[in-house]
């Protein structure tokens, strides 16, 4: 079967230096796996390699007081929240629901105002995704190379917010194409997929919308208060692939909190601690044996 590897996407909006953003992520995916599910795992027993692409898109990373949501330990006891405890945080809220309708009008139309807005003031990276064609096409190089070192392994994809839009595009790309992918489990956190511009734009470049074949599992994480995540739920939009594999939406509560207090429901690291991302993660390494 080879070697188990995790492969790490990261999203939108500049970042710390490389080094440290995946030392970030590795620190959030072990205190979640210990708070969760009482694994402990030595800093270097995490098989994980983090694509990033910041630095295609901002010239200087961010460093010291310019970042206001660093990585900070969650100093509680006990597994993170989780909508099984609060089955109310599960259901669709109201924004969710009018912009499932609104979506619906956008796409008969072949209009987007509303996500024009969403995109060029809260997600902007995925505005400048469609509209610089280079950094597209080096943002999909690092991942599609992660991939191809990762071939005889076997892989989970964790991509959070645009880098699940990454992923979809370089695993649909290299299907069309005939390029040989690692058959990978994918993990989206936080992901704006069902957002009506983007399935336009997707269907525009890859035909209908489903699951890659590469695929042998999608899960797709979202906290409902997540902007970013609004619309209809991935499985209702995203046929399944030739073996069957579908979309399984898993509503989370992101808990993420910056240093001053304020919360931030689209934050990775708060994706990464969930008790829902532990366990798909434990599953996956407890099958590698």
């Amino acid at each position: 079967m080879g070697r188990t590897n995790i492969i790490g996407i990261h999203g939108l909006a500049n970042k710390p230096p490389r080094d440290e953003k995946a030392a970030w992520w590795r620190a959030a995916i072990r205190e979640g796996l210990d708070r969760n599910r009482g694994l402990r795992v030595a800093e270097d027993g995490l098989p994980f390699t983090f694509v990033y692409w910041a630095d295609l898109r901002y010239p200087q990373p961010l460093s010291g007081d310019r970042n206001r949501e660093p990585y900070r330990p969650d100093h509680g006891l006990g597994p993170f929240p989780s909508p099984a405890g609060e089955p109310d945080r599960a259901e669709p809220t109201l924004a969710d629901r009018i912009y499932r309708g609104l979506s619906h009008l956008q796409e008969a139309a072949g209009v987007t105002p509303v996500d024009d807005l969403i995109l060029e003031y809260r997600l902007d990276d995925l505005w400048g995704y469609y509209e610089d064609a280079a950094f597209r096409a080096a943002a999909r190089a690092r991942l599609r190379d992660a991939l191809a070192a990762a071939a005889a392994d076997r892989v989970l994809i964790a991509a959070h917010s645009m880098g699940g839009l990454i992923a979809y595009d370089v695993l649909r790309a290299a299907e069309a194409g005939g390029t040989p992918m690692p058959r990978c489990e994918l993990v989206t956190l936080g992901a704006p997929l069902g957002l009506a511009e983007l399935k336009l734009k997707l269907a525009d470049e890859h035909g209908d919308l489903r699951v890659p074949a590469a695929l042998t599992a999608w899960t797709n994480l979202m906290d409902r208060r997540d902007i970013a995540t609004v619309g209809d739920d991935l499985a209702a939009l995203y046929a399944p692939n030739a073996a069957g594999v579908r979309v399984r939406d898993v509503p989370v509560i992101n808990a993420y909190r910056r240093p001053d207090g304020a919360e931030n429901r689209h934050k990775s690291y708060g994706y990464l601690r969930t008790p829902e991302f532990s366990r798909v993660l434990a599953a996956f390494l407890d099958a590698a044996g």
